[in-house]
């Protein structure tokens, strides 16, 4: 926590201490200022005041990438979730959108922005939320800070997670790793823009042509298998009636 947040804790103690929003335009505390902001919720949650609505608004913009890795971190094994990824997916491509269009933190509705939920969820979210920041700052730095700031990379970021998302719909119940290759694209593109590491980038976009290549070979197999079945049928249908089994 910075030094000065300190300073004012200690200087008046009995006045209640509130965390400002994480500023973009502060990125040497972005880490420190994302922590505290986890932190304070933590305590909060503990006394059962906390809503949803302002968590995120102390995170502010990190608020996007962070939803991005704790939607897909359910997803991170091989096999299919079935109605849990349609879900999944219907939620990243509404905050894909958001992104798209501009939008600098996610829009919610008032209704769900006021949602209280029991400590203990919010103790076990909050926990995976800090754990994130931690694992995100150990396994990445700002570096390329052009490829996933500013409008045009929010964009292009929007359309990568609106893609996974899409992915994510295609009901493919019993398949293997239909869930996982999707859930890697958008965890490394909310790293990416978590910790502003334009070199995550490239990484997103290496296993989104592995998913898009998985799910053609799976487009081929099915229309490969189709066809042969088709084949089969019509060749049954020529045979006499007496030489078929």
């Amino acid at each position: 926590m910075p030094a000065r947040w300190i300073k004012t804790m200690m200087s008046n103690p009995t006045q209640k201490f509130t965390i400002p929003p994480v500023q973009p335009s502060q990125p040497g505390q972005r880490y420190d200022g994302l922590i505290a902001v986890l932190e304070q919720s933590l305590e909060e949650a503990r006394s059962g005041e906390l809503r949803l609505g302002q968590v995120l608004d102390r995170l502010g913009e990190a608020s996007f990438s962070l939803i991005f890795i704790l939607l897909c971190l359910p997803l991170l094994q091989p096999i299919s979730m079935g109605p849990v990824a349609t879900i999944i997916g219907l939620n990243l491509i509404a905050l894909g959108w958001q992104l798209i269009r501009g939008k600098a933190e996610p829009w919610l509705p008032e209704r769900i922005r006021s949602m209280t939920m029991p400590a203990r969820v919010w103790q076990a979210m909050l926990k995976i939320l800090m754990w994130v920041v931690k694992i995100s700052g150990w396994l990445s730095r700002p570096r390329l800070q052009s490829w996933v700031t500013g409008p045009q990379a929010n964009r292009l970021i929007g359309s990568i997670v609106v893609v996974a998302g899409v992915l994510l719909l295609i009901p493919l119940p019993g398949i293997p790793l239909s869930n996982l290759f999707p859930a890697l694209v958008v965890l490394f593109i909310g790293i990416a823009q978590l910790e502003r590491d334009g070199a995550m980038l490239p990484i997103s976009l290496f296993w989104l042509v592995v998913t898009l290549a998985y799910f053609g070979f799976l487009a081929y197999g099915v229309v490969f298998l189709g066809d042969q079945a088709f084949a089969w049928l019509s060749y049954r249908s020529l045979l006499p009636a007496d030489w078929l089994p």
